[in-house]
């Protein structure tokens, strides 16, 4: 199954489209398995998480907070670790912390970075350095010399200027940094434009079209300072099918063999990137690990076998993938406002105390959630309704259809799914709305990862009261 998405625009009061293509649910109190952690139950009509009660963590921690369930993204990631003859790198943009990096660390993962931030982040970890890759586009300086003087595994070269700019440092640390070159391999997964990024017109990469990617890797093989380890690409975020993969490969392998033919060069990696999609509503569909890599696995060996390469290994990415379905953010509702629509129609807007400052993604790529009641069950008839923040935007929307049971009231809590990836990672203070914590909950056990902003911490950056 794959999923598009639009970009958000300025229409989002319109009266729901008719037929309204949100089904109604036999109960709106089930959880979809596919959906919510593997550890998400409700136990007289309370919902769950890692053992301990929704309303008893809300009670600890407050709301808006996320919750993270370790055991359900330590079993993804040994699903992922499981596949032999696949190298893993999480992909921390997705979301990272030191106890993040640790454990993908035990499972045996590598870590995928791309800011200087990242990388202080895994390195104040104590992530095994051979085990990092560094991407990014337009890595200054002063992040490259950190790279190379941690001595990470690979470093991604984005541009021809960065290849320069690399080989001297390298030569200056007087060592011989592995490289990838990332190919721009001109597929473009059916995903949202804004995250699809191996079609020609972006900023990432090397274009296989206009031979720029060929060039590098002669850049790079007259670089003594550098050591050419292989090609990578990336052709989006929340793929759920393998066609674009396979396009990918096919084009990736064509280099390769051409590189051979003309260099005598064999090329011992493939990294294929990550995007692989996850569940946020009912119906989508993703492959789990072991299908999704046994497939990468088969599409490149067939590619090299019909161009007659040895096949290399193969490296994959995931974030969101590995991260995204072990989180949910509770948040308690503060109003409840029915608005009479064009036509007779009502929308019920659920106010709740966070909204983009702690996910922007619904504002940004139309993403689709789904939400619960978490403090109770409700026997109440289902009311379409929108879930929406406290900031001063209109387009402030956190889940913009679900059906809700109709006695929703204010004090009750609400749990959205699958917020783990590009939630807490991609929040802002808006409105000086103070972040809010991640919380990791296993076995009756919650523990702060990252505490909860304060005032005062938004306050210490005003140089205003220093003066």
């Amino acid at each position: 199954m794959s999923r598009s998405a639009h970009p958000a625009g300025p229409r989002h009061a319109d009266v729901l489209p008719d037929p309204h293509p949100l089904a109604v649910p036999d109960d709106v109190n089930l959880l979809d398995p596919a959906i919510w952690p593997s550890s998400a139950r409700r136990v007289n009509g309370v919902l769950e998480l890692g053992g301990t009660p929704v309303p008893a963590l809300a009670d600890r921690h407050g709301t808006p907070a996320l919750f993270l369930d370790e055991e359900d993204l330590r079993t993804r990631a040994r699903a992922y670790r499981a596949v032999d003859g696949v190298d893993v790198y999480y992909a921390g943009k997705a979301f990272l912390c030191t106890t993040l990096a640790r454990w993908i660390a035990q499972e045996g993962l590598g870590l995928d970075v791309c800011t200087g931030g990242e990388l202080a982040v895994a390195r104040a970890a104590g992530f095994p350095a051979a085990r990092i890759a560094v991407h990014g586009n337009n890595k200054s300086s002063a992040e490259l010399e950190q790279a190379v003087a941690a001595g990470v595994g690979r470093i991604v070269v984005d541009s021809f200027q960065e290849i320069d700019r690399l080989a001297r440092t390298a030569a200056r640390a007087g060592v011989r940094q592995a490289v990838l070159v990332r190919v721009t391999v001109g597929v473009e997964a059916h995903t949202h434009e804004f995250i699809a990024t191996a079609h020609e017109d972006q900023k990432f990469g090397f274009s296989l079209r206009d031979g720029d990617a060929a060039r590098a890797v002669g850049e790079v093989l007259a670089a003594e300072s550098l050591q050419l380890r292989g090609l990578h690409s990336h052709i989006g975020s929340q793929i759920f099918e393998t066609s674009g993969f396979e396009v990918a490969a096919h084009r990736l392998v064509a280099l390769a063999a051409s590189l051979r033919d003309g260099l005598g060069l064999e090329i011992p990696e493939l990294n294929l990137g990550g995007g692989l999609g996850i569940a946020y509503v009912h119906g989508d569909d993703p492959e789990t690990p072991k299908q999704i890599l046994e497939r990468l696995l088969g599409i490149v060996e067939r590619e090299c076998a019909a161009m007659r390469l040895p096949a290399p290994r193969i490296a994959v990415e995931p974030g969101r993938a590995l991260v995204g379905p072990s989180a949910v953010t509770v948040y308690e509702v503060g109003t409840v406002k029915d608005v009479r629509l064009d036509g007779g129609a009502v929308r019920r807007y659920v106010s709740v105390d966070g909204g983009m400052s702690d996910n922007i993604r619904t504002a940004l790529y139309d993403a689709d959630y789904t939400c619960a009641l978490a403090g109770r069950s409700s026997e109440a008839p289902p009311a379409l309704s929108r879930v929406v923040g406290k900031h001063c935007e209109s387009g402030d929307i956190v889940v913009r259809d679900v059906w809700l049971p109709s006695d929703v009231r204010p004090g009750d809590l609400l749990a959205v799914a699958a917020t783990g990836a590009y939630c807490r990672s991609m929040a802002s203070n808006y409105n000086y709305v103070p972040r809010p914590p991640v919380v990791s909950v296993r076995d009756g056990q919650d523990t702060v990862l990252l505490r909860r902003e304060t005032d005062d911490d938004l306050l210490r950056l005003d140089q205003g009261l220093t003066r």
